[in-house]
């Protein structure tokens, strides 16, 4: 079920509005339907994804956590950035504790009245897959807390982040609903961008 987004409104960064304008690119933000929630970004395709990300986080002011390659946050410097950013490492040979971890965050944060979103690739690559990885679906639902559906357009030079879904626990309509939001968008490489549809697990 798509949710209006419009309680919760956010103060963004100027500078990275100006620095995203100069590259052609635009937001669509219009606000948040709760201070907690899980964030899809497709297509995730390119390096430059994780630019044009983050720009935007700060361009709309949101604060997010996120899930990245453990080894990433092992290299100096830059791994501690991630973590300055909001980055949590995982390790993808067993990532099913931090799903658990994560939804039962949300809904302290939820019963606290803090703000807490996570941001997620569901491909989790940028190379091609059979599907999405699951874990985004199970926070969400376990949470209970809304979906953003952010997208990633090359063409039109947009970060969408204007669609917002309550799953049902009905996995075939919500991936329906969520491959209508988001199917006719195009990513920096296309031929990359997985089809919207969970992986079996």
């Amino acid at each position: 079920m798509l949710i209006d987004a419009l309680p919760v409104q956010l103060r963004g960064n100027a500078c990275a509005r100006a620095i995203l304008r100069l590259g052609g690119w635009r937001v669509a933000f219009g606000g948040l339907p709760a201070k907690q929630g899980v964030a899809i970004v497709y297509p995730h395709t390119s390096s430059w994804d994780f630019v044009v990300g983050i720009l935007a986080k700060w361009a709309i002011g949101i604060p997010v956590t996120f899930w990245g390659k453990d080894r990433l946050f092992r290299i100096p410097v830059f791994g501690w950035w991630l973590r300055r950013l909001g980055g949590v490492p995982v390790n993808r040979e067993s990532p099913h504790g931090v799903v658990g971890q994560m939804a039962k965050a949300l809904v302290a944060a939820r019963e606290q009245d803090r703000f807490l979103w996570l941001a997620l690739s569901p491909e989790g690559t940028r190379r091609r897959t059979a599907g999405w990885r699951s874990g985004f679906y199970h926070v969400a639902l376990q949470a209970r807390v809304p979906l953003a559906l952010v997208c990633l357009d090359y063409p039109g030079k947009v970060v969408g982040v204007d669609r917002f879904l309550l799953l049902s626990g009905d996995r075939d309509a919500d991936m329906a609903a969520i491959d209508r939001e988001l199917c006719h968008h195009c990513g920096r490489r296309p031929e990359r961008a997985a089809p919207i549809r969970l992986e079996t697990e």
